[in-house]
């Protein structure tokens, strides 16, 4: 199984510019080509501040209490979350699957995701002030690995946590890797019980709340 490449989490440049608008007790290094605080902890108000005055282009995330950079999608990761977004809006109208939703996760709500796409309710999220919405009436979380070395621990591990312990009931994984997608479900005591795999091209049961069978056929031609 390959787990993605070294490349950099971000540029030099971006590293500065992100590193000067720190706030004053937090302290940035650039090692390796990623990102780290010094002392490898950052409360969540620190993090909201740096992620406000991130460079463009850049998204932060605070997963399992440490500072992560979301990778930048590439063509095949996009076309796999608008594919999604289609089948949702002819599959279940009233909802929407909404892309780079930035959501509080985590035991009590310390962690910040930007999940590649949120399955919530039409108009969900407008009542809600700042980047980091509440994780209350969101069904399902998706996210689709990107070919970068952190995907095994982030992905596979630190978020399944995550989600699970925000109470988000189900979250898809789309494995490209293994060209596999993964539906953790069965949430309890803070814990998906539940985690069947189904190969590119399976028919795919849903369950609820989601409640959608996916043929994923289509898949096979994002397929790297």
């Amino acid at each position: 199984m390959t787990f993605g490449t070294r490349r950099p989490q971000m540029s030099q440049e971006d590293f500065e510019e992100l590193a000067g608008k720190a706030p004053t007790n937090v302290r940035l290094e650039f090692l390796d080509g990623r990102l780290y605080v010094k002392g490898d902890h950052i409360e969540a108000e620190d993090f909201d501040e740096l992620a406000r005055k991130a460079p463009e282009g850049v998204k932060l995330e605070l997963i399992d209490g440490k500072l992560e950079v979301k990778p930048l999608p590439d063509n095949r990761h996009r076309a796999i979350v608008m594919w999604l977004i289609r089948l949702f809006m002819q599959l279940r109208p009233e909802l929407a699957l909404y892309p780079e939703q930035g959501l509080k996760i985590g035991t009590y709500r310390k962690g910040r995701a930007n999940a590649d796409g949120a399955l919530a309710p039409l108009d969900h999220f407008i009542a809600q002030d700042g980047d980091w919405a509440a994780p209350e009436g969101v069904l399902m979380v998706v996210e689709v690995t990107s070919r970068v070395r952190d995907t095994d621990r982030r992905d596979r591990i630190d978020k399944v946590r995550g989600y699970a312990e925000a109470g988000i009931p189900v979250y898809l994984l789309i494995d490209r890797d293994i060209d596999t997608l993964v539906v953790h479900n069965d949430l309890r005591n803070g814990t998906y019980q539940q985690r069947p795999s189904y190969p590119f091209g399976a028919v795919v049961e849903l369950p609820a709340p989601v409640n959608i069978t996916l043929n994923t056929e289509k898949l096979k031609d994002y397929a790297d």
